[in-house]
Parts: structure tokens; C-alpha cells; sequence
């Protein structure tokens, strides 16, 4: 009996010795850098969270232009990394090349949909905590103007926008949503200037209150929001911290859990291949209220937004998704 407990004993810890030979995590961030302080950042932080918690280096790559992003993915899976995390929408197609080239890699990626046997697909429904936060943004204003700045013009930013306007129109039937989108290459992304631009011409129109789903070019918006006297929602990762008093609350989506779980499960061997859709349901979403902004939400606002996310997740309320048929019913 001894004997046969050491020997299974060694198969163990020859298995595991072979699992944690295989396992060498990979992330390749997409254009506008980890420290954009909204999703590459929050991806980032999710990583980070993994490497602290178990010890294990991940290599990674900060896409710079989009030539990069197949070379990028191509090279991790030569160097045998495996997962390899894709980030953004804009890695879609190269990984799809990629994945088939290299089936025995396991590839995650974040806000998009590749249907291969090797791939996990995250995406979430943006527009559920749009809608939480469009909400508290009509309530908040006292102009009954409120308004919005996108990155990059692509479906995925106009599904933050219209949960944003149906949230607020839910509130208060009668607000105008002013929307402006700030480009349509990647540049969009880190162009803080435009930003500003867009949202001080957006509260010359009456806007009070700004929610900016762009990237690092959200820093612009949130600095001239802050000049104005107005109020400004971040997005992706809780920006209340960047101008208390400022930030009325933030759109949270947790691509670092995301990310962290990609990472966790291949290690763990329970990741899965397939679809993988995160809403409130599912703690995907949310809205951000901390010592930070606490001060700026009534308990009217709270109990409002509260009841609001409730119904959303029990199916009273159904958050239209601009992506489902390219249409907003409430702009």
C-alpha cells in the first residue's frame, strides 16, 4: 500500500510538473497602452492581480499600430505561450488566423466573438450598466441635458451609448442625450484633446453631465468637465478617484475579473472554449459608488438606481442592444 501511494504520489506531481511546463501566460494589449486608465489599464490590474496572487510572470505586448496585433498574437504561440489574451474587438480577425494556425494554444479574447474550438470569447452587455448610469445622470442634471463622448465610431461604443440614453430617458422622459463620437480610426482612443473639445461643445448646448465611453481620450472629457463645473461618468474601471466632486460615478465593466479568470482557469484546468456573456446577472457590469462620489448621489438617486439594476436583472426591464439590429429607439 505504501508503495502504491508513492508511486501515485509521483504521477501527481510529474502531471502537475507538466501542467505548469505548458502553462505560460500571454496578453496582448490593444492600442492605447495598459496605463490608459480605462480598459487596457483595467485588463492590466486583472493580470497583475494573477502574477501577484501566484508568482506567475505572464509575458505580454502593447500593440502600437494595427499591423501589430497578428504579429504580436503569431508570436506568443511560437514562444509556446499558452493562454494567449487577446484584448479589444480590433484583434478579432487576427486572431481568428492565428488560432487555426496554432490549435493546441488556448486564446481568450475580451469584446469580441471567435467561434474556433480553441478560443473563449468575453463579452459583456454594456449596455445593462450604460443604462444604470444614463439614469443617474438624468436625475443629476439640472438642465435636462446630458450627453456623450465614444472613442473609435464602431457598434460596440453606440451599444454604451444607447443603454445610456434609454437610462436616462427612463428617469426623466423629457432629457435630451447629446451624442459625439470621436473619430473613426484607433487613434480615437488616445486623442484627450478631441475629448475636451467635443464635451465643451457639448455643454455649450446645456449638457451638465457627460459620460465618456473612449479610452484614454476620456481623460480630456473628464478634465474639461472639471473646468466647467459639470459633472463626468468614467467607463471600464472606476475613474471616481480621477476629479472627486467631479466624477458623478463610473460604468464598470470588469474586464480585470475577465481577465484575471482567463488566466486562473487555464492554470486550474476548468477554462472552456465557447461564449462567455457577462451582464449585471453575472456581476459584469455595474456602477461605481465609493467614499469618492458618495456625496453627489441622493438617496432618491440611489434607491432609483438600485431598483433599476434589480428589474434589469429579474427581466422587468429589457435594455434594448444597439448591436442586435444596429437601431436605438431612444436617440
Amino acid at each position: 500500500m505504501k508503495r502504491q501511494l508513492l508511486v501515485l504520489s509521483a504521477a501527481v506531481a510529474l502531471a502537475s510538473s507538466a501542467v505548469a511546463a505548458d502553462f505560460k501566460p500571454a496578453v496582448v494589449f490593444d492600442m492605447g497602452g495598459k496605463f490608459d486608465k480605462s480598459f487596457n489599464q483595467s485588463v492590466f490590474d486583472g493580470v497583475e492581480q494573477f502574477r501577484r496572487e501566484t508568482g506567475v510572470k505572464y509575458r505580454e505586448f502593447e500593440v502600437t499600430n494595427p499591423s501589430q496585433r497578428e504579429q504580436a498574437l503569431r508570436k506568443m504561440a511560437q514562444r509556446k505561450a499558452n493562454p494567449v489574451l487577446a484584448i479589444g474587438f480590433a484583434q478579432a480577425t487576427a486572431l481568428e488566423k492565428v488560432a487555426k494556425d496554432f490549435p493546441d494554444t488556448k486564446f481568450s479574447i475580451i469584446d469580441a466573438v471567435v467561434d474556433l474550438p480553441n478560443v473563449q470569447s468575453i463579452v459583456f452587455k454594456e449596455q445593462e450598466g450604460s443604462f444604470l448610469v444614463g439614469l443617474l445622470a438624468a436625475m443629476k442634471s439640472e438642465s435636462k441635458v446630458v450627453s456623450f463622448v465614444g472613442g473609435m465610431d464602431i457598434p460596440l461604443i453606440r451599444r454604451f451609448n444607447c443603454g445610456y440614453a434609454q437610462g436616462a430617458k427612463y428617469a426623466v422622459k423629457d432629457v435630451k442625450v447629446i451624442s459625439n463620437m470621436t473619430g473613426s480610426t484607433p487613434s480615437a482612443w488616445n486623442d484627450p484633446v478631441k475629448g475636451g473639445e467635443l464635451a465643451r461643445s457639448q455643454f455649450d448646448r446645456g449638457s451638465d453631465v457627460v459620460f465618456a465611453a473612449a479610452g484614454g481620450t476620456g481623460a480630456g472629457v473628464y478634465q474639461a468637465a472639471k473646468d466647467a463645473g459639470k459633472f463626468a461618468i468614467g467607463v471600464d474601471s472606476n475613474q471616481n478617484h480621477i476629479h472627486p466632486g467631479t466624477m458623478l460615478t463610473s460604468m464598470i465593466k470588469r474586464v480585470n475579473v475577465a481577465a484575471y479568470n482567463t488566466f486562473k482557469g487555464v492554470q486550474n484546468d476548468t477554462w472552456k472554449p465557447g461564449f462567455n456573456v457577462l451582464g449585471l446577472a453575472e456581476g459584469g457590469v455595474d456602477w461605481a459608488l465609493d467614499d469618492n462620489n458618495k456625496s453627489l448621489i441622493t438617496a432618491e438617486m440611489k434607491a432609483a438606481v438600485d431598483q433599476a439594476k434589480a428589474d434589469i436583472i429579474a427581466g422587468k426591464i429589457v435594455v434594448h442592444d444597439y448591436m442586435s439590429d444596429n437601431k436605438c429607439p431612444s436617440l
